[in-house]
């Protein structure tokens, strides 16, 4: 088929979006389609011909006109009468015939020999289909049509794309005549027809957030046509936005009325009565061919099952009943409870994999860290699900609450099995829960989940001396237990017949042939090897590591202590060895015999991760062997030292000349050093939770004299990346205000000080500006006091903006003027780019433009002699905003398109947001509405610096670039959203909005 051709790394047809001297052919599969000539020819866009890369001359408007009709004839002859009418109509010249045959015979020999034959007195070319653009559209288009009838919407949806791609501009442009004329039109339509089919394959596939933009444009350029603006109200709906789809239908009442004067048509009508309704079935993609059976994704998340479980017969029989009977109106819940190491897990593994036939719709895994100080978010896990389930990253809502009600929405009507293993409590797992019939959810966790209603609750013991031998005897083979029955019977009561501390020791015999059970047991017998209260809690947990841990060599002892002393849900080998103090290759053989010892979990390739119980043991063993303490905090230390260093190498490698890397404090062990800025993001993003971790825990320890709070204080300040970029928002903000609190606790004015400047960045990102002001006025103050030079530079430099935000202008000027004055003193030219570029956007509020256009350039020229990308596109994204205001909107939008470029590259989702916003607003200053919107729409999806309020002022402007549109149900919608965020922050635009709503309810 031709799709496959295609899609097995075949060339597209060339899209052309401005003529090229010497235009290149459409190239549709690596074999040639005419073996002898190799000839393409084009028609949707201008009429062209190619032999191989060459192209031929086609000739003047009315010969290309002769070469149109003859190819839109797809091998059929035209004669003499009707070459005539299709090139001039009811007006011939008087040598027509003779001029067509003129026309013929220069195409005659620009073609191959025997293309263009000469038959019943007409001519005809003949040609295979897919020479033709044309052709390989409407091949692309059919393979489409059967993709999706058979249920693959993917595929449909990238063959329609592909054939989208095929148009060039305008169909047979430049070409005159009737038949042209006609052509055109109706291969416009087709072309809408085919966008309407792929844009409905995108809301069923889930791409409804970045469908609106592109609809919105299109019911702009195209208003009567009621199927986009249905798909339009669809996405809106999808997208969480259900005022703004009614609004479109408002709009679209009001304007068939005025224009046709007819009503919306029944589909449109019933589509805004769902809406109402709040359909649930709107909040999900619909299958467009009922015959076809739904698709959907069917998730196997279950951890792998042990091959020797053993015992456990009447819990197994118990709640497999239950299980397998789940038929009634609601879903059913199991809490498994019960200690750490007393199997919960396993069971729970063994009997949703026994139940999975009542459960074809999929099972789902998650463990939710219950026992570990930040356990799972429902947040996070609900979005972890929907991932699972097909939902697309732009389909998921910000909120638990949305994302707990698409997940139930998502699961409705399916058979789903959910395994939530590891809970802290019940307020955890309570929004995990399907809650639908057909759906059950097996949970296990340490304490009893009273608190779920409904819940059928069993309490898990430890295995009786039978289960306990006969699991022994499994792992280390009948004949050996056999040999040994009293000393088989010694070991698992050693172990407190807890199954995980009775499969380390047999696993432990198994892998040692030379060791008799008896060895075994009089190791065990040992209680200064184990601890005294095994039948105690967690204890027995605890004697069951200490039997891994009393065979692991010295050194491996050591690293298994240290390790455990990390914060953070894993560790990279190089952080391991900075830990431990020993080169790469001698952690990673410690690493991986802890591994093999199952005392530590082999992450991914290079990363490792404990148990979180194993690390409460690996931390118990630290306080009580690792003397004297002082080791404990040096390996710490040594930790944080390399993040600091890596993270400062990252900072330089990001922005050379940037004199932070100077004023950050001294470490006395090394980072690792990058050559590509690429893969020092990459280092930055992967290690940033234990990262932050680490950050974070300095805030616990004791302050000592080795200025752990402030090196803490600026890793975070070396990693600012994530703080900008919204990753690991939260983290990044709780260890920050973590340290700033332990700085303040101990007295350091300057550790303080740095970290309520990290903070006011925190607040500024997230838009809470009167929190971000008062840390970087007290910012301001330590910096004095402290005499800090960093923090005196970037304290005002923040103040400065934050006043841009808040209009406060003058206050704005005199704290950027202060920044600017200080970043000269320090000799920081980047800092003074910054500031410069920040007063230049004081300068656009106050009407200034010469001379924030002058201030945005000078900040440019700095960061383009220090070589600088993404402080190059801040200084390009300030000098946008001016040139906008100054209606120089053609460079405006130059300089915040390759702002965004820049953005895009550096991994700033947020600033890629706001960059879009900017560029709404040089396209409505430049009456270009359809752009404006589009861009608004973008800026909407990725979010932006400013929280809520960026959101409301995006909100502004989409409504503005609407009611230019004509939409202006849907714009009042737009400012009614923004009126409400700003009314609860407090911002000074409100007022603007008001007056849009005013002026709007007065027309």
């Amino acid at each position: 088929m031709l799709h496959q051709r295609l899609l097995e790394g075949a060339t597209d047809l060339v899209r052309v979006t401005t003529a090229p001297e010497t235009p290149r052919p459409p190239s549709v599969t690596a074999a040639p389609l005419v073996a002898e000539t190799d000839v393409r020819f084009s028609v949707l866009g201008p009429v062209r011909a190619w032999r191989g890369g060459e192209a031929l001359p086609s000739g003047t408007p009315q010969q290309r006109a002769l070469l149109a009709v003859l190819l839109l004839r797809g091998g059929r002859t035209a004669n003499a009468p009707e070459l005539i009418d299709a090139i001039w109509g009811e007006d011939p010249p008087q040598q027509a015939l003779a001029t067509i045959r003129t026309y013929a015979s220069r195409l005659r020999k620009v073609l191959a020999p025997g293309m263009l034959v000469t038959e019943s007195g007409g001519y005809a070319i003949r040609t295979p289909a897919d020479a033709l653009d044309l052709g390989v559209a409407r091949g692309l288009a059919a393979d489409a049509d059967q993709a999706r009838g058979a249920g693959d919407r993917i595929l449909a949806r990238t063959l329609l794309g592909r054939a989208l791609d095929l148009w060039d501009g305008e169909p047979l442009a430049g070409v005159p005549g009737p038949h042209a004329d006609t052509e055109r039109t109706r291969l416009q339509e087709w072309r809408l027809q085919l966008l309407e089919n792929r844009l409905d394959l995108d809301l069923e596939v889930g791409h409804h957030a970045e469908a609106v933009s592109e609809l919105t444009a299109l019911t702009a350029a195209h208003p009567l046509r009621e199927r986009l603006r249905e798909l339009l109200m669809l996405a809106l709906y999808r997208s969480g936005r259900q005022a703004e789809a009614l609004a479109v239908y408002a709009d679209t009442r009001r304007l068939l009325a005025d224009e046709l004067g007819v009503d919306p048509r029944p589909e449109l009508s019933a589509l805004q009565q769902r809406i109402l309704r709040a359909d649930a079935e709107l909040a999900c993609a619909e299958d467009p061919a009922p015959a076809t059976a739904p698709t959907h994704v069917t998730p196997a998340q279950l951890p792998a099952a042990v091959p020797d479980f053993t015992g456990r017969e009447d819990c197994v029989s118990e709640l497999g009943e239950i299980l397998s009977a789940v038929r009634g109106p609601v879903m059913a819940v199991s809490a498994l409870a019960g200690i750490g190491g007393v199997g919960k897990t396993t069971l729970a593994v063994r009997l949703a994999y026994t139940a999975r036939p009542h459960f074809p719709d999929g099972q789902l895994y998650v463990d939710l860290q219950g026992t570990d100080p930040y356990s799972a978010e429902p947040v996070a896990v609900l979005g972890s699900f929907l991932r699972a389930l097909g939902t697309p990253d732009t389909a998921i809502p910000d909120t638990a609450a949305e994302r707990a009600a698409l997940y139930r929405s998502t699961l409705d009507g399916r058979r789903v099995l959910v395994l939530l293993d590891n809970a802290r409590d019940a307020a955890q797992v309570r929004p995990l829960l399907p809650g639908t019939a057909g759906c059950a959810a097996l949970v296990t966790s340490r304490v009893r989940m009273a608190g779920l209603a409904g819940a059928h609750l069993v309490d898990l013991d430890v295995m009786s001396p039978e289960e306990a031998l006969q699991l022994f005897t499994r792992i280390v083979g009948a004949e050996r237990v056999g040999a040994e029955r009293q000393a088989a019977l010694d070991v698992v009561g050693a172990c407190g017949f807890l199954p995980l501390a009775i499969r380390i020791a047999a696993s432990r015999l198994a892998a040692r042939r030379t060791w008799t059970v008896s060895v075994l047991a009089a190791k065990l017998a040992d209680e200064r090897r184990r601890l005294d209260e095994l039948q105690a809690g967690d204890l027995a947990v605890k004697a069951t590591f200490e039997l891994g841990y009393g065979q692991l060599e010295p050194a491996q002892q050591r690293a298994f202590r240290l390790l455990g002393l990390a914060d953070g849900p894993d560790i990279s080998l190089s952080a391991a060895a900075a830990v431990l103090d020993r080169a790469e290759h001698d952690t990673e053989d410690l690493l991986e015999a802890l591994v093999d010892c199952s005392l530590l979990e082999s992450a991914a390739p290079g990363r490792y991760r404990f148990h979180d119980l194993v690390r409460l043991y690996a931390r118990a063993c630290a306080e009580r062997d690792e003397q004297p303490p002082s080791e404990r905090e040096a390996a710490l230390d040594r930790l944080l030292d390399f993040y600091l260093a890596t993270a400062s190498a990252v900072y330089a490698l990001e922005r050379p000349g940037d004199r932070l890397p100077a004023h950050l404090s001294a470490t006395h062990y090394p980072g690792l050093r990058f050559t590509e800025p690429r893969a020092a993001l990459d280092w930055l993003y992967t290690e940033a939770n234990p990262l932050l971790a680490s950050a974070r825990h300095a805030a616990t320890r004791p302050a000592g004299p080795t200025g752990r709070i402030s090196r803490a204080v600026d890793l975070l300040w070396a990693a600012k990346d994530l703080a900008e970029s919204g990753a690991n928002s939260k983290q990044y903000e709780h260890a920050a205000r973590a340290l700033r609190d332990a700085a303040r606790e101990v007295g350091d004015a300057h550790a303080e000080g740095r970290a309520r400047t990290t903070l006011t960045n925190v607040h500024l990102v997230a838009g809470r500006f009167d929190e971000a002001d008062d840390e970087a006025r007290q910012a301001m103050d330590l910096a004095r006091e402290a005499g800090d030079p960093l923090t005196s530079c970037w304290a005002p430099n923040d103040r400065g903006i934050i006043a841009l935000y808040q209009a406060r202008w003058a206050d704005g000027e005199r704290y950027l003027l202060e920044a600017i004055e200080n970043f000269r003193a320090d000799g920081n030219h980047i800092g003074e780019a910054s500031a410069l570029c920040n007063l230049s956007r004081i300068h656009v509020g106050l009407g200034r433009l010469t001379s924030a256009i002058d201030l945005a350039e000078q900040g440019i020229a700095i960061y383009d002699r220090m070589g600088l990308t993404l402080r190059l596109a801040n200084g390009r994204y300030a000098l946008g905003i001016a040139l906008t205001q100054a209606g120089r909107l053609g460079e405006a939008q130059t300089q915040l398109t390759e702002a965004l470029s820049l953005f895009h590259d550096n991994r700033q989702p947020l600033w890629e947001g706001v960059t879009h916003f900017r560029l709404a607003e040089a396209h409505l200053a430049a009456y270009r509405p359809t752009l404006a919107a589009a861009h608004a729409e973008q800026a909407i999806a990725l979010r932006g610096i400013g929280g809520e309020w960026r959101r409301a002022t995006v909100l502004t402007v989409l409504g503005k670039a609407l009611r230019r549109l004509g939409q202006r149900d849907r714009a009042q919608v737009c400012w009614q959203d923004a009126e409400s965020i700003f009314a609860q922050l407090g911002s000074a635009e409100l007022a603007e909005v008001q007056a849009l709503l005013a002026s709007e309810a007065a027309a």
